[in-house]
């Protein structure tokens, strides 16, 4: 099978700019873990909708583990145990839970954070400028019309770190990323953070 050649548009800055090179360093990082922790912020805008900023810690583990912890608003939080995947709201009293392939979220552009990155499956062409230390790499989805994303930005350091991830969805909304204090492969509790049962009086949606 003939592989084509990604699309690439460069800034005056980044003529020398090696991106196969640094595309494959984020598959690298983020494919050859098998734990990691970090720090999050996401903004969230769209059109008619209030800015929703929220944060918190993040904990993932291979297959299919995570835990969004929330910080802000506090007590929100997303878990999946690799096959269930839940959603608590404190402030809603409810918890939802769906099937792992079912929650959008954890499909690609995230895929990266548990190790399910393949720029070349998934995006085509790309756009490519600097920030400071850091370089802003543009990507669209080689399948515009059955993505639910039009454009997805990540925000890399010279040694392949994510700091920034922003994702523009078709309807025109966009949700931006920020990542700090990232930890590669630190001891877990697993039974702990991946375990998620509903507290008492809780509304339990499946």
């Amino acid at each position: 099978m003939k592989v084509l050649a990604p699309i690439v548009c460069l800034t005056a800055f980044a003529a020398d700019f090696d991106l196969p090179k640094a595309l494959r360093g984020i598959e690298t990082r983020y494919n050859s873990i098998k734990t990691l922790e970090l720090d999050f912020e996401q903004t969230y805008t769209a059109p008619n909708r209030a800015r929703r900023v929220e944060a918190g810690k993040l904990f993932l583990r291979k297959p299919g583990r995570m835990r969004w912890e929330y910080s802000k608003p506090e007590g929100k939080l997303f878990v999946s145990d690799g096959t269930d995947y839940w959603y608590y709201s404190p402030l809603a009293k409810r918890a939802e839970k769906m099937k792992l392939k079912e929650a959008t979220d954890m499909q690609a552009p995230l895929a990266f954070l548990i190790g399910r990155l393949d720029f070349s499956r998934d995006f085509g062409k790309y756009t490519v400028r600097q920030e400071g230390a850091l370089a802003r790499i543009q990507a669209e989805p080689k399948n515009l019309d059955k993505a639910p994303y039009r454009e997805v930005t990540f925000t890399v350091s010279a040694d392949a770190q994510v700091h920034f991830l922003e994702v523009k969805g078709q309807d025109a909304s966009t949700m931006l990323f920020r990542f700090k204090n990232e930890v590669r492969n630190p001891a877990q509790k697993e039974a702990a953070l991946y375990r998620f049962t509903p507290p008492p009086g809780v509304e339990v949606v499946e």
